[in-house]
């Protein structure tokens, strides 16, 4: 399976490589849960236009799900990046809920559900789903989605699937993707998973997956794309209102961004380029995944992820109560 992956018109971002597969993802990369309807409305003309400011950005990994949007997310990107060459970019997409149709809409449009299923008929069928609403042949990597509460089904008939998937070059990785850190460890330490995406559990506000996944990420060679790094919000703009892991920001972590917020702007940095710095800096991370509903957004999230952060920040961080003294930061970064 050939990749190529280049850098692009804008200024090229890192490239690591997961694990062994020789799959290369760039350091930074976009979510596409907010084009599939997440919180709000988008248009399809918006969502194109937000896929595009991502790949001039130098973004070329994209990662989908068949739940975002109940396909939606996957027809968008895909029609989004059919005029790239195919091996210029890389999509991960998930596998575990099969979408099954429903009872129409007001609109009366068509409606689909979401069905559990980790057997190995249902992430086989799963894939060539979503192969079929993205227009692909392949995709490069696949991650069981939130298996929380099916272990059984995932460890023994869906994660060894996906093996069978990746031995016949149907796809070049695989992993699990959830927002918690202590199955994904499992995941890294008892299989041959090539990366798991953990999703809020290593920002500024939760560093869960310090205790025990990254470690093992890095004993076993596994790498881990970290997702949610501005908690669902909050890390991103934190006001009344804002969001935390999908709901309404608790006061005391509300409070805490605000202080971070004011101890990055007594740095000249921002708490945005802050939350993205601190999630990118452990080893085993190869990529940090950030959604955006806009071009707006994701033309942001570059210019943050390339922004310097003053290692003065993190000492503040630390000194004030907000960052413990044992989680590694990141030294000075330009663009």
């Amino acid at each position: 399976m050939t990749h190529r992956v280049p850098g692009g018109e804008a200024a090229a971002l890192p490239i690591r490589v997961l694990g062994r597969s020789g799959v290369p993802v760039t350091a930074l990369s976009f979510g596409s849960a907010a084009i599939g309807h997440l919180f709000t409305p988008v248009t399809d003309e918006q969502a194109c236009a937000t896929v595009d400011a991502a790949w001039d950005t130098g973004i070329r990994y994209f990662d989908t799900a068949p739940h975002y949007g109940a396909g939606l997310a996957e027809r968008r990107l895909g029609r989004a990046l059919r005029t790239r060459a195919r091996d210029s970019y890389v999509i991960s997409t998930k596998a575990g809920r099969l979408l099954e149709p429903a009872e129409p809409g007001r609109d009366g449009r068509p409606a689909h559900r979401g069905v559990w299923d980790f057997s190995a008929a249902g992430v086989r069928r799963s894939i060539e789903e979503s192969l079929a609403r993205l227009g692909l042949d392949r995709v490069d990597i696949v991650y069981l989605h939130d298996p929380d509460d099916h272990a059984e089904q995932a460890f023994r008939e869906g994660y060894p699937e996906l093996e069978r998937l990746r031995g016949e070059g149907v796809v070049g990785a695989i992993g699990a993707g959830m927002n918690q850190a202590g199955m994904l460890t499992r995941f890294v330490r008892d299989t041959d998973v090539d990366a798991v995406l953990c999703a809020g559990r290593y920002t500024l506000l939760d560093q869960r997956a310090a205790l025990a996944l990254l470690p093992a990420a890095r004993e076993r060679g596994t790498s881990v794309v970290i997702g949610g790094v501005y908690n669902s919000g909050v890390l991103a703009d934190p006001r009344p209102g804002a969001t935390y892991d999908y709901a309404a920001v608790p006061p005391d972590l509300l409070d805490r961004a605000r202080r971070m917020r004011a101890v990055a702007e007594r740095h000249g940095a921002t708490l945005r380029a802050a939350a993205l710095a601190f999630s990118a800096a452990p080893e085993p991370v190869a990529s940090v995944l950030v959604g955006a509903r806009s071009p707006g957004e994701v033309a942001d999230a570059a210019v943050q992820f390339r922004a310097s952060v003053p290692a003065d920040l993190w000492r503040e961080l630390r000194a004030e109560g907000l960052l413990p003294e044992d989680v590694p930061t990141p030294g000075p970064r330009g663009s």
